[in-house]
């Protein structure tokens, strides 16, 4: 029988069959971050229970943590409990603890790739629906609820039902001024964000083969706005590239062992999935979005659809709520709408590829009198790494702050938010109504866009930089 790459994952790690649907799932890796990891941890002490495998947690605060310039756990205040609960009870139960300030501290989706906790053909879970990010390494990554992360550290497994499977084939290169953050939202635009719903999705085809890793965990990440609970894309030579070396990744014959058993997850050529699309990538447009779901795209160059042209009352009556919290019109241009604020960070876009997608747009320019441009990065590594590039400096000198690494102002968890009625262009994964903080409007954008937009004042077409 035909065989999936998700199969091949799926089965290996099924500890029994549960029954109708479900079963019993080995996890080998499991993230904890400051907002859901320590609770988890007194829960599970408040049990009388104890971490089943320790050696296979791995904790780091950057959700509720403050992102300011020498910050440290107590600086944002509300957050500062939740800090030290994760501190002190990994501590405890024997759990690596990536500090503050510590290489491996940052965004948790961030720093398990780059650390090599995060390998192919490996099953990873956490508290946070942007999990599936991870899998653009291959691997199977998904978000859990608050039970599930206490019954992952009592006992390394969980008990899941099987989703159907997807497939988004890409072909094509992708054009100048676009990245894959564009290419994400125009997918989401174009099926909806409910189409991935019940679906394991693999993003799949040769222009996945030419993405560079680092855009398969952006395109990754945003599959969660899409419904789906994971996505992933089969490992290939530039993912056991990209994996060599990394602190925790295997070594000698381990190594060569893993990239053996990496080659074997494929998708067989006859295999079937429960749903299939599929994209050119060099048809899309640099791409934002001007509503409250991530399925509201335009190109940057286009106009404020009208609810009038709607298919249907419950879609007209949504972008009709859209407009009225983005205040905006129908058939308004979205280029030269005028922006309050920039963030380029999030798990979505704070790598250190996307931050030099941002620098070659500001390079000798700068931002905008008004405008306040935040630059977040992912994690220390991502920071000292821009740092030997100088580009902290860089941003600096074009009127960005740039801050330590964090969450910060995508889920406005730490104090750090667009104010009521000012408008943002985000590099972040949601825009959903508060989400950077009550009354903010947000619009999505890749770190390039969003550069050209800090210089302009507003919405901009980066490729007129």
């Amino acid at each position: 029988m035909a065989r999936t790459f998700f199969d091949r994952i799926w089965d290996a790690h099924v500890v029994t069959e549960l029954g109708g649907g479900w079963v019993l799932l080995h996890i080998d890796r499991h993230l904890l971050h400051d907002l859901s990891g320590g609770p988890a941890l007194a829960d599970l002490a408040s049990r009388g229970l104890t971490v089943s495998r320790p050696d296979l947690c791995f904790a780091t605060p950057d959700h509720a943590v403050s992102s300011a310039p020498g910050r440290n756990g107590e600086t944002y205040t509300d957050g500062a409990k939740l800090y030290a609960t994760l501190r002190d009870r990994t501590r405890d139960a024997g759990i690596a603890f990536f500090d503050l300030g510590r290489r491996g501290q940052g965004i948790v989706h961030v720093m398990a790739p780059e650390l090599g906790i995060t390998l192919p053909g490996t099953t990873m879970v956490c508290g946070d629906s942007h999990t599936c990010t991870n899998g653009g390494l291959g691997a199977l990554a998904f978000g859990i609820g608050s039970s599930e992360v206490v019954h992952v550290l009592a006992t390394q497994t969980l008990r899941q039902q099987k989703p159907r499977q997807m497939r988004i084939t890409y072909d094509g290169h992708i054009p100048f001024g676009v990245t894959v953050k564009d290419v994400a939202l125009h997918v989401i635009g174009a099926l909806g964000a409910a189409a991935g719903v019940g679906h394991a999705i693999e993003h799949a085809g040769p222009g996945i083969a030419s993405m560079p890793v680092e855009g398969r965990l952006t395109l990754c990440n945003l599959s969660v706005e899409l419904g789906a609970k994971m996505a992933f894309c089969a490992p290939d030579q530039a993912t056991a590239d990209y994996v060599f070396g990394r602190p925790l990744a295997p070594v000698g014959d381990a190594w060569e062992m893993a990239v053996r058993d990496w080659a074997a997850l494929r998708t067989d050529d006859d295999a079937r999935f429960d749903k299939e699309a599929r994209f050119d990538m060099a048809a899309v447009p640099p791409t934002i979005t001007w509503g409250t779901s991530p399925e509201h795209t335009a190109a940057v160059d286009g106009v404020v659809p009208d609810p009038r042209a709607a298919s249907n009352a419950a879609t007209r009556d949504a972008w009709q709520d859209a407009l009225d919290y983005m205040g905006l019109r129908p058939g308004q241009a979205l280029r030269g709408t005028p922006v309050d604020w920039v963030f380029i960070g999030s798990c979505a876009n704070s790598r250190l590829s996307d931050l030099r997608d941002a620098a070659r747009v500001i390079r000798g320019r700068h931002v905008s009198p008004g405008v306040q441009a935040w630059v977040v990065p992912g994690s220390v590594e991502v920071s000292d790494a821009a740092e030997s590039e100088g580009l902290p400096s860089l941003f600096r000198a074009a009127g960005f702050q740039w801050r330590e690494p964090g969450c910060s102002m995508c889920v406005a968890a730490n104090g750090e938010i667009v104010p009521p009625g000012q408008r943002s262009v985000s590099t972040s994964n949601r825009n959903f109504v508060g989400r950077q903080g009550p009354g903010a409007r947000t619009h999505l954008a890749s770190p390039a866009t969003a550069a050209a937009s800090a210089l302009a004042g507003a919405i901009a077409d980066v490729r007129e930089y």
